[in-house]
């Protein structure tokens, strides 16, 4: 995802690729060339260079961004998926000194997806049985996706309930992108609320979509469903 949020600011009118933070000569190799972008293993030089980062790296590198973030003071979007109660402590820390945006899925139809599933979840109220279906490719490791697990504790936090109590169901095929429904099950009736993706440039899209708009914001912890004002 780094190279096509890259890629994408790079043909973005209104943004500019400042810096890369790379963990080797081989992911430095692909931004040859590019003499006005900072590429490094330095965080701090590279940070140091940007107005906002955008993080899509792996939970491991979480600490190191927002230690630096902070450091510097600077605006985060962080689509880091899988990341521990630990380090989501971490993000909640980091929030009191820097605007944040986290979220597990920067798709703009998710946002709007689970804004509505949880405005329907509070409307139809516990007689309806909740299921979230979910499609990826047959790479996807984790099970359910984070996708699915951000659009249950919708559910749950909108009916003050748990989220474990609620039924996922798994498939993992060919080269899905993403499918995500949530399924509302009444004895007489059935609501169905879902969402595909096409493409990974989604991701890259509501990255960005992010970037410009928590430039401006205050210090806290934001999702997309801010970013896009559906709450």
């Amino acid at each position: 995802m780094g190279l096509a949020v890259a890629q994408s600011i790079t043909a973005a009118d209104d943004l500019r690729l400042a810096s890369v933070w790379v963990r080797d000569a081989h992911a430095k190799s692909r931004f040859e060339g590019q003499d006005e972008v900072l590429v490094s293993r330095d965080i701090d030089a590279v940070v140091r260079a940007a107005d906002v980062l955008i993080d899509f790296s792996l939970p491991e590198a979480t600490a190191a961004v927002l230690g630096a973030a902070v450091r510097h003071e600077r605006p985060l979007v962080c689509g880091v998926s899988g990341l521990s109660s630990e380090q989501q402590g971490l993000l909640d820390r980091a929030a009191d000194s820097i605007a944040i945006v986290y979220d597990r899925n920067m798709s703009l139809g998710i946002a709007v997806l689970d804004a509505i599933v949880r405005r329907a979840a509070s409307a139809l109220g516990g007689e309806f049985r909740v299921e979230i279906h979910e499609t990826h490719h047959v790479h996807k490791l984790d099970a359910p996706s984070g996708t699915a697990l951000k659009l249950g504790e919708g559910v749950a936090a909108a009916r003050g309930t748990d989220a474990d109590a609620i039924d996922y169901k798994v498939e993992r095929r060919g080269e899905v992108p993403g499918e995500h429904a949530v399924v509302f099950t009444s004895a007489s009736e059935q609501l169905r609320l879902q969402h595909s993706v096409t493409t990974r440039q989604v991701f890259a899209d509501g990255a960005l979509r992010a970037a410009r708009w928590v430039r401006d914001q205050p210090p806290g912890r934001y999702s997309m469903r801010e970013v896009l004002a559906v709450d």
